[in-house]
């Protein structure tokens, strides 16, 4: 039925193509003996005092073919007539219709091709034409080409032809001219009832295709879809089913290779048994399963929910985790909006991404074909919004205003009160400043004496830029972490001791060491408290720190520990990697003797295949001559130069992606001053004008602080934060662990395959 439907649509589309080209033909025709008519007219609307003696003839007769074709010599003063002459020149033309696009173009070819002997008009057609083979509305209009011809003899003439050959290159429809106005008229009036009797039928062939397309459109149940919708869905299904099991092997029983969840076994062999017997003996089906190794990498299955699908969308941009590697999702779900807010801590402004949300969880079914973007990214929007009010009272900050949440820890001294001078808040009585076991600092955040004081940014610049490193070497740690806990599942002792053990100690010694100190400073009163940069400087140079914090010999024995992990990092790996390829090689050399590569791959023996190191399947034999070559192609060569970059690549990329961290520190600082400044330049500036203006400027500058903090410090700054963030995640943590060169497992399902045909 299908096909017998496709051809009758093709006829219809045929047929609609040659109805709508004849009654295109019968119109053009119709606007040619219009405009022949139109000139007819004109001639005869001519005074009679200036009209040539010839013209009296036609309008006598009204014979325009006769005053078309007369000499052009007849009407010169003393020229007698001569009825000897042989040839006598005369006026001819070629009428027809083409688009107004060719209109110039087609002018400019036959006066270049006629040398200028020929004179065309045209004259626009204002009623558009369908184009039969598009169906786009076509704007025509109607030309007459006017030359000097030879009437006497059948033949025609070489300029005749000329102009003949050009029309029909330009693909335009020629028509006669009326040679009077008697068969003007007779030709209008048969031509009004052909365009009519052609409008009728090509109406009536468009109600019926609208009929027949009508049943296809029409509902195959009460909120379900059409019919064709229904038939195409059902193509789609066959197709994809088909094309799957091409990808068997036999002929009457099949087989076929694939991957399946190890946690959804038993439900498959259920399903599958609770089916066949369901066929009553027409056919079964039956998994087998095939527990050895694999020399091809498994694909990966990651299960996603609503919640974490758009976390691991994040990742699975940079790459996909190959099979059994640690998946950087798990831990992007928490630091990826912790480290948002880092950057956009405020309580005001992460309140406002809060509730865009929590409005975008709570009407997501409202939103989903309305917003799908705000729909999809719903939950990082409350999560990156929660985290920034949280990090907001950390700083303390609420739309740059600060707020006592708890009793300060500084005062003012006592009788220093008054306008316009500056007062120096010291620590109050009952603060144990030296941390001895009393009342210690401000219990949640920064203090809000900070707020407003002359070195505020100084302060704020030190601590925001020493948590930005504490967070950075911290996420590079759980990075390394990971590479550890993939080098075991991998079973990969070389991964583990010659490049995981190297790089946590370079890590851990130098700028686990740097943090130590930070923290160290920070819960130690020092009398003299060192510069931290001063004595990483020093511990980097292996000079003398004139201040140190833990002593002089620590950093030193520190710093050779790191300078000791780089060779360790950069020569063991080859040189292990060598010795067990040419023990590997030896061994199978020694198992295959002179049996053939053929049989030994595919179907020798068990030691055989063994002996190949892939604990392939049988029959796996195009999988055993891949791993045997790659063991071939072992080049030391190559794998010193790739340690030698990755060595290079991780020393170099450690310092830099620290240096990297204090993005946190200088983005949560712009947003800070920005809200500062935008702050004091609309509202407070409005609350610092005379009494009756202040209550009117309020209300304007409100107005601008709200646009700028909705236009600026809502829609770019999230932005900016939200791809620095993205970065961090993709560039200084991923690298640590994620080599991303895996492949997504994408089991066969009907409903997968019609979303996607959805959204194409």
């Amino acid at each position: 039925r299908l096909r017998q439907l496709y051809q009758d649509f093709i006829q219809f589309k045929d047929n609609n193509a040659k109805l709508t080209g004849k009654r295109n033909a019968a119109l053009e025709e119709r606007n040619v003996v219009k405009a022949a008519l139109a000139s007819m007219a004109q001639v005869s609307q001519l005074p009679s005092n200036q009209r040539r003696p010839s013209e009296g003839l036609l309008h006598d007769a009204d014979d325009f073919e006769f005053a078309a074709s007369r000499s052009l010599l007849d009407d010169e003063e003393g020229y007698t007539h001569s009825s000897h002459r042989t040839l006598e020149t005369m006026f001819s033309n070629i009428a027809g219709v083409l688009p107004q696009a060719e209109q110039d173009r087609f002018a400019r070819t036959l006066f270049r091709a006629t040398r200028g002997n020929t004179f065309t008009h045209f004259q626009q057609i204002f009623e558009p034409m369908q184009d039969p083979k598009t169906g786009l509305e076509v704007q025509k209009s109607v030309f007459v080409v006017y030359f000097q011809d030879h009437r006497a003899g059948s033949t025609v003439s070489a300029m005749n032809e000329k102009i003949t050959k050009i029309c029909q290159s330009y693909g335009v429809n020629t028509y006669r001219w009326p040679t009077s106005r008697q068969e003007a008229d007779r030709r209008w009036a048969a031509l009004r009832v052909n365009v009519e009797d052609q409008e009728r039928l090509l109406k009536a062939h468009e109600n019926y295709v609208r009929i027949e397309a009508d049943t296809l459109l029409a509902l195959t149940r009460p909120g379900g879809n059409s019919l064709i919708e229904e038939w195409g869905l059902f193509c789609m299904k066959e197709k994809s089913i088909y094309a799957t099991l091409n990808l068997f092997e036999g002929h009457m029983n099949l087989r076929a290779n694939c991957w399946y969840p190890t946690a959804e076994e038993d439900q498959i062999r259920s399903l599958l048994v609770r089916n066949s017997s369901a066929q009553h003996c027409h056919g079964s089906a039956m998994l087998v399963s095939d527990h050895t190794p694999s020399s091809k990498s498994p694909p990966t299955y990651i299960r996603k929910n609503e919640f974490t699908s758009i976390f691991q969308d994040l990742v699975d941009t940079y790459g996909l985790p190959r099979y059994g590697e640690a998946n950087p999702a798990l831990f992007t779900v928490v630091t990826f909006p912790f480290l948002f807010g880092v950057m956009y801590g405020d309580v005001g402004h992460g309140s406002m991404l809060l509730l865009i949300g929590i409005y975008a969880v709570w009407r997501a079914e409202d939103i989903r074909f309305k917003i799908p973007e705000l729909y999809y990214a719903r939950y990082i929007v409350f999560m990156m919004g929660l985290f920034a009010v949280y990090v907001g009272f950390l700083y303390n900050d609420f739309f740059s205003i600060g707020f006592s949440l708890f009793r300060s820890r500084w005062q003012p001294p006592a009788g220093h009160h008054g306008p316009g001078r500056v007062v120096t808040y010291e620590p109050a009585p009952w603060f144990d400043i030296r941390n001895e076991g009393g009342t210690g600092p401000y219990p949640f955040g920064v203090d809000p004496a900070w707020h407003g004081a002359q070195n505020e940014l100084v302060y704020m610049n030190s601590m925001k830029m020493k948590v930005s490193v504490i967070l950075g070497v911290s996420q590079m740690i759980v990075g390394l972490l990971l590479r550890f806990a993939n080098a075991i599942h991998e079973n990969s002792k070389v991964d583990l001791l010659c490049e995981c053990v190297p790089m946590m100690v370079f890590m851990l010694c130098f700028f686990g060491f740097m943090d130590y100190m930070i923290l160290y400073k920070w819960v130690n009163a020092m009398d003299n408290p060192p510069s931290i940069i001063n004595s990483m400087i020093a511990m980097a140079m292996w000079g003398e720190d004139t201040n140190p914090m833990l002593g002089a010999t620590l950093p030193k024995v520190l710093m050779a520990v790191c300078m000791l992990s780089v060779p360790c990092m950069l020569i063991p790996k080859p040189l292990v990697k060598y010795l067990q390829h040419r023990h590997r090689q030896s061994h199978s050399y020694a198992q295959i003797g002179a049996v053939p590569l053929g049989r030994a791959t595919g179907f020798g023996s068990e030691d055989v295949r063994r002996g190949f190191g892939g604990g392939s399947p049988l029959g796996d034999e195009e999988a055993c001559q891949v791993a045997f070559l790659e063991e071939e192609e072992f080049d030391v060569s190559e794998m010193c130069i790739h340690q030698v970059i990755e060595t290079i690549e991780y020393v170099l990329g450690t310092v830099s992606h620290t240096a990297s961290y204090l993005r946190l520190w200088a983005l949560s600082l712009a947003h800070q001053q920005l809200s500062v400044v935008f702050f004091s330049m609309t509202i407070l500036s409005g609350m610092a004008a005379p009494f009756p203006l202040n209550m009117i400027l309020i209300y304007f500058w409100f107005g601008v602080w709200f646009a700028i903090t909705v236009g600026i410090l809502l829609g770019m700054d999230v932005l900016e934060c939200f791809l620095h963030v993205l970065r961090l995640h993709w560039v200084e943590f991923q690298s640590k662990f994620f080599r991303a060169d895996g492949y997504a497992f994408e089991p066969y399902c009907h409903k997968a395959l019609l979303e996607k045909s959805g959204e194409d």
